[in-house]
């Protein structure tokens, strides 16, 4: 996240709270990952705010490595997969579960040649007009952008549920707003916009919680409970 430390700890205990309520709405183990996103959105900024303790020489450069490492590690290596993965997840229909199966997969592999990057080349860590900028000669590249866009935001998209789709447009911009004004700070800015976006979760599963069930699957499926189209 942007400024400094004391601002990724804020954030992080804001998010965590955020995160444990929309646990508390889970009514489905199926949808558990989704619900988890928050919160594990928390524990990343949280890490961040080690980097940034680092980068100000209050924790030792082994410290700081290895809290930037496992910082990509999620931004870069895990998120691509697990984003999609979780939205199949929770999809009531086959026909969007079988839309949404080419992001999986697309995240899944782009997953493994990050986690390849992160491992077989050095990594930078730097802090450039109050961001951080994590460096990777693998990863930092247009066409591992693009796909990573694509991976993130696309199954959104083909989601039944109007939230989502809300969900992945918010994204979307976001990505695509940092990419044009900080690409240099992509990875810390745009996490940190996702995590703020990601309550949108928790409203998601707040309203499935107030809408009866049936309401729901009705709406969808795009069919009224009196069966017209």
């Amino acid at each position: 996240m942007c400024f400094s430390a004391t601002a990724n700890f804020a954030g992080s205990a804001v998010l965590a709270t955020i995160g444990i309520a929309t646990l508390a709405e889970v009514k489905d183990r199926r949808q558990l990952l989704f619900a988890a996103l928050p919160l594990l959105f928390a524990t990343h900024q949280f890490m961040e705010g080690f980097v940034w303790l680092g980068l100000h020489h209050t924790l030792s450069a082994a410290v700081t490595n290895g809290a930037g490492a496992a910082y990509l590690l999620f931004a870069q290596g895990l998120l691509p997969f697990l984003l999609p993965l979780s939205v199949l997840l929770i999809e009531p229909t086959e026909v969007r579960r079988r839309r949404m199966l080419g992001f999986v997969l697309l995240g899944g592999g782009l997953a493994l040649y990050l986690l390849w990057g992160l491992i077989a080349y050095p990594m930078e860590v730097s802090a450039f007009h109050h961001s951080i900028v994590y460096f990777n000669p693998i990863t930092n590249t247009n066409t591992v952008a693009v796909l990573y866009v694509i991976a993130t935001c696309g199954a959104l998209f083909f989601s039944g549920f109007d939230g989502l789709v809300v969900l992945g447009i918010a994204n979307l911009i976001g990505l695509l707003v940092v990419m044009v004004i900080a690409r240099y700070a992509f990875t810390s800015i745009w996490c940190a916009y996702a995590a703020v976006v990601s309550v949108l979760i928790y409203f998601h599963f707040r309203r499935r919680r107030l809408i009866p069930e049936e309401r729901l699957r009705f709406r969808h499926n795009n069919i009224s409970p009196s069966g017209a189209q």
